[in-house]
């Protein structure tokens, strides 16, 4: 079975597909204790416009999807922070926004080409060398930052208003928050794909919180399952050529599905 590894793009597929595991639990997180699953989802469909500004332009399309995703979720905050705009419709604006943009620019450039629908499913296939060393350096900077920040984003998620009064700067860390889960997004593309991501950075974490334990053994359950997809997912696309985002996010679902019935109905 380790024949699998004498393919360089597998290799490739590997390493990018660890990096992008270990961080997505982390942002995911912090995001389903805040009700905020929504904005991995709008995240994902706004690096598609990305990704199709990087098509166009013939530059690398995960820059594309960071850049235009970085900045999107920078505005979708600050337009939640000022309340002018409930969350879920500022939300519902960047999502249905940079769909149409993504559709109009791939309109533009003739469709393109056959890259553009594994960039919207994943593929480990377009991973290149350079894509490697983007997500495994831009991963270590949002570990890193999660790491620094890491009590003042439990406290939040906990008790937000306590963390405000208690001096902490709560829309700082939340800007934050969102920038790291937009740059997550973009991340994955390759391995996971646009229209998936959003399972892999939600589905793990919601499995492990049937457990029903403390925080941290949550988020380590939490990282073990999204291990185990990726790996998985990776072997059983490969030998039976399947999709390997869509087998990513199924195997992601067997797995709460299981233990959902296991710690519930048993």
């Amino acid at each position: 079975m380790l024949d699998i590894f004498q393919y360089g793009f597998i290799v490739r597929g590997f390493e990018a597909g660890l990096i992008i595991a270990v961080i997505s639990p982390l942002i995911g997180m912090f995001l389903v204790l805040r009700r905020y699953s929504l904005i991995a989802d709008t995240l994902s469909h706004v690096s598609l416009a990305g990704v199709a500004i990087g098509l166009l332009l013939g530059i690398n399309p995960i820059i594309g999807a960071i850049i235009f995703s970085v900045f999107s979720s920078f505005f979708i905050e600050r337009l939640r922070i000022s309340k002018k705009v409930f969350g879920e419709s500022a939300l519902a604006i960047f999502l249905s926004g940079s769909l149409a943009v993504a559709i109009v620019l791939i309109s533009i450039g003739n469709g393109f080409n056959v890259d553009l629908f594994s960039y919207l499913f994943g593929s480990i296939l377009t991973v290149k060398a350079s894509d490697v060393v983007i997500i495994g350096i831009l991963g270590a900077i949002t570990i890193l930052l999660l790491l620094a920040f890491y009590k003042e984003l439990v406290f939040i998620t906990f008790d937000e208003e306590a963390a405000r009064v208690s001096g902490i700067p709560t829309k700082f860390i939340n800007i934050l928050l969102i920038l790291l889960a937009a740059l997550t997004v973009s991340l994955a593309i390759p391995i996971v794909g646009v229209l998936l991501i959003s399972a892999l950075i939600v589905i793990p974490v919601v499995t492990a919180l049937q457990f029903r334990t403390s925080f941290k053994n949550s988020l380590l359950i939490a990282e073990v399952l999204s291990i185990i997809s990726v790996v998985a997912g990776i072997f059983v696309s490969f030998y039976l050529n399947l999709s390997t985002g869509g087998t990513i996010v199924l195997i992601t679902i067997i797995l709460f599905v299981g233990i959902y019935l296991y710690k519930n109905l048993i």
